[in-house]
């Protein structure tokens, strides 16, 4: 499954439009903290969050995170959006929880 297929598949808006959307996903992770991330996610992964400034560029760019997705219509700083297209990290938003979001993706046969 890439990031195209789940975008489709749960309505997610695209942020970073420049960027493709083509890589596969191996898992997600959800969560908040920063340390935890860093110390849990997985490369090829894609991270739920609610977080929007760009210390999550970072993190995903050090774990090899493939895209972020935004929960609860969270928006980013526009500095974190410039930061996730020159690192190659797509961003997404969607208006559903994390909770929500998170069961939809293990649905869809994704696992953390």
């Amino acid at each position: 499954m890439t990031i195209e297929d789940i975008k489709k598949e749960l309505g997610l808006k695209c942020l970073t439009p420049n960027l493709s959307l083509a890589r596969e996903i191996s898992g997600v992770y959800i969560g908040d903290l920063l340390s935890d991330v860093m110390a849990n996610a997985k490369g090829g992964y894609v991270w739920i969050t609610v977080q929007v400034h760009p210390n999550i560029v970072a993190v995903a760019s050090l774990k090899d995170i493939c895209a972020i997705i935004l929960v609860s219509g969270r928006e980013p700083e526009s500095d974190t959006i410039a930061k996730a297209s020159s690192e190659n990290i797509a961003v997404l938003s969607s208006n559903l929880l994390g909770f929500e979001l998170a069961g939809r993706l293990y649905e869809l046969g994704l696992r953390g």
